[in-house]
């Protein structure tokens, strides 16, 4: 049966930000993963203890948090400095308050704070001229000063109408629990409403059948009536089938942290160590021309590289060291082929070119990921709730999408990754399709509606950075 707007969203007499809509069909649909009974804080607010990995097709792969959300705002403070002073306290001792209600882990709450450019121009632009990091690699490469964070820009595969939002912040909640992710938005939206201006929700979830069954997707775009929902493949963890979080495919450990790869200049005070980039975006996605257009081998050159050979209906593909393209290799698949694959593409980019090690002794050898995604399937259309559905064009019918949320050392370095998505490599060559081709891979059946880039304080200063220190 196909679901309307109005039953995903609970009805005017919920609080939306309570409202699970359809995804409370998650927990009727399948169990939460067994994960470790607890965790510890780290300083960094982006990392979460207790990640299950499994194995699937011989590879090891990381099982995320059943449902995901993320609200963003902006602003109803004032500027001054006594109004600033009772902000950061109020959302402080209500962050402090989910820490020791839940932990942070998928069992318990991950609750990340992330702040947008308006927030730092706004209210703290001294502060900020003097302690937003900078970024060496992208400052040398331009030949002018550029920040850790940035605006965020069109991609040459965007539509024109992408919009490039301008939130003071963004909470990203992740839990294996609905009722914890909705206890996490209540507390910081509904009772902190005197600070926040809700601008949306985008709520989804992840989850694969690698315990069997039909898998979370299929199941999910089956109920909300989505074209192609039938033709998903079961198992599959993602709309588009393939597995994406290979153990080996996401950055480890504390590998985007500003301070791990040495890309930014953090200054004499530190303010931002153990703090991260975030980026966030929605995508629709054309689920019945991605099974109907695309033959299973089509599918697999443009998730990972042309001419793969791997058995029919494989859906975890290796993504370690020894799988991953050089920028060679993309340019000569191209010349061959005349398409490129997603992961391919953007490997040049996201690895290592050289063995690193970090500031806290961690070596991370030539060709580790670098970018930690935490993306996830949604039906929002393109959110959940709007606080301008006009502008976000809001429809009442589900679809296929992804939200999509990755960390990353830098905006420049994020930047690098997606260019390299659309076959502006990083050495310099760009490649070029033809229009409407099929070979430039993803970008002829995804549609991007919003992007924004943020800064993820460490978690110490996750309220209101750098409000407490004089301008």
């Amino acid at each position: 049966m196909r679901l309307t707007r109005r039953q995903l969203v609970g009805g005017a007499a919920v609080s939306v930000l309570g409202a699970g809509g359809i995804y409370k069909l998650v927990d009727e649909l399948t169990a939460p993963p067994k994960r470790a009974a607890t965790g510890s804080l780290r300083p960094e607010q982006h990392l979460l203890d207790g990640i299950r990995v499994v194995r699937d097709n011989g590879t090891e792969v990381l099982v995320p948090p059943l449902h995901h959300e993320v609200v963003t705002a902006t602003l109803r403070v004032g500027e001054r400095p006594a109004e600033l002073r009772g902000a950061r306290e109020e959302l402080e001792d209500a962050l402090r308050r989910l820490d020791e209600s839940f932990d942070p882990t998928p069992g318990g709450l991950g609750v990340t704070v992330a702040w947008g450019i308006p927030y730092f121009e706004r209210y703290v632009p001294a502060q900020a001229e003097r302690h937003l990091p900078l970024d060496l690699r992208a400052t040398a490469a331009r030949g002018e000063p550029v920040r850790v964070l940035e605006d965020a820009i069109r991609f040459p595969s965007d539509p024109d109408t992408t919009r490039l939002d301008a939130n003071d912040l963004a909470v990203v909640l992740r839990s294996d629990s609905l009722e914890h992710v909705a206890e996490g938005a209540k507390a910081l939206f509904d009772e902190l409403d005197g600070l926040f201006r809700v601008t949306s929700i985008r709520k989804g979830f992840v989850g694969g059948g690698f315990e069997g069954g039909p898998g979370l997707p299929k199941q999910m775009a089956l109920a909300a009536g989505i074209q192609g929902a039938e033709l998903i493949p079961d198992g599959a963890q993602l709309f588009l089938g393939f597995t994406s979080t290979q153990k080996a495919g996401l950055g480890p450990s504390r590998i985007a942290n500003l301070e791990t790869l040495g890309y930014a200049d953090l200054g004499p005070s530190g303010y931002f160590v153990h703090g991260t980039h975030l980026h966030l975006s929605h995508l629709f996605e054309d689920v019945a021309a991605w099974y109907q257009v695309f033959d299973f081998q089509e599918r697999l050159d443009t998730t990972f590289r042309p001419g793969l050979d791997v058995p029919r209906e494989t859906q975890t593909v290796a993504q370690g060291m020894s799988e991953a393209q050089t920028e060679e290799h993309v340019r000569r698949d191209f010349a061959r082929h005349r398409r490129i694959g997603h992961a391919g593409s953007v490997q040049p980019a996201s690895r290592l070119d050289r063995d690193t090690i970090g500031p806290d002794g961690t070596r991370y050898p030539k060709g580790t990921a670098v970018p930690q995604r935490a993306d996830f399937n949604t039906l929002d259309n393109p959110f959940f709730w709007s606080a301008e559905p006009i502008r976000d064009k809001f429809l009442d019918e589900p679809a296929a999408g992804l939200h999509f949320v990755v960390f990353n050392p830098t905006s420049d370095d994020f930047r690098r990754t997606r260019l390299a998505m659309d076959g502006v490599l990083p050495g310099g060559p760009r490649l070029v399709f033809e229009t409407g081709s099929r070979g430039r891979g993803f970008n002829s059946i995804l549609a991007t509606t919003h992007r924004q880039n943020f800064l993820v304080p460490p978690r110490t200063h996750r309220s209101f950075p750098l409000s407490e220190l004089p301008a």
